[in-house]
């Protein structure tokens, strides 16, 4: 059962999201011949306060 992770900071529509998360599976069906419904897309919004690029949180 794959696992496709995405973490990203909020701002995205739920149909980027649902876009994406279309097409990362049919992208990963095909490469890793498994079938869509073993293949699990976790999408995780981290606040910027709670992100830090180059040693700077990106909500500074």
């Amino acid at each position: 059962m794959p696992i496709i992770r995405l973490e990203l900071v909020p701002g995205r529509t739920p149909e980027q999201k649902s876009n994406f998360a279309r097409e990362v599976t049919r992208v990963a069906v095909e490469t890793l011949n498994c079938k869509p419904e073993s293949l699990d897309v976790v999408i995780t919004e981290v606040p910027k306060t709670n992100w830090a690029k180059g040693g700077k949180l990106l909500g500074e």
